[in-house]
């Protein structure tokens, strides 16, 4: 399998999570004073935000041309793992507000960022493979943001 046989996908996986992170920062830019008098909200909007950037720059190395596969692996592992920063950082402040249910609402961030781990981490044995990770944490990335985007826009303002 060949990286370049997937750069269609990536292509569209960079414009629509760059323009679903433009998308967010906008709409929480309008409702930040409610965000921000919310314990848990902050950290939720970054997280929502960094998963959309993180998808955007994994897209954009995996259109890197030349790269070997075990070149874009630990490229993709470096950024996944910083990526996984801040919904991790979010899972913590969800437990400790003792928000209910907060395993759940910070799984939807938290699962994504990890399957891109996972991926980068197949793709550095020079395993292509891996690419069916990262896919698979982009699209739930993109399903985990547009709910907590929902939670923190609208959920809100009930």
């Amino acid at each position: 399998m060949d990286i370049s046989d997937w750069s269609e996908l990536f292509v569209a996986a960079a414009g629509a999570s760059a323009a679903l992170a433009g998308l967010i920062i906008v709409a929480m830019s309008v409702n930040v004073d409610v965000i921000v008098a919310s314990p848990s909200m902050p950290s939720r909007a970054g997280a929502t935000i960094s998963v959309l950037v993180l998808a955007t720059l994994i897209s954009i190395v995996a259109l890197i041309p030349g790269l070997s596969v075990s070149a874009t692996g630990w490229v993709i592992l470096v950024i996944a793992l910083a990526g996984t920063v801040l919904p991790l950082e979010s899972a913590v402040r969800l437990v400790r507000d003792k928000v209910s249910s907060p395993l759940a609402k910070s799984a939807v961030l938290v699962i994504p960022t990890l399957a891109m781990v996972v991926g980068g981490v197949v793709l550095v044995t020079g395993d292509a493979a891996g690419l069916y990770w990262v896919v698979a944490g982009i699209v739930l990335g993109f399903v985990g943001t547009v709910l907590n985007a929902w939670v923190v826009l609208i959920e809100l303002r009930r």
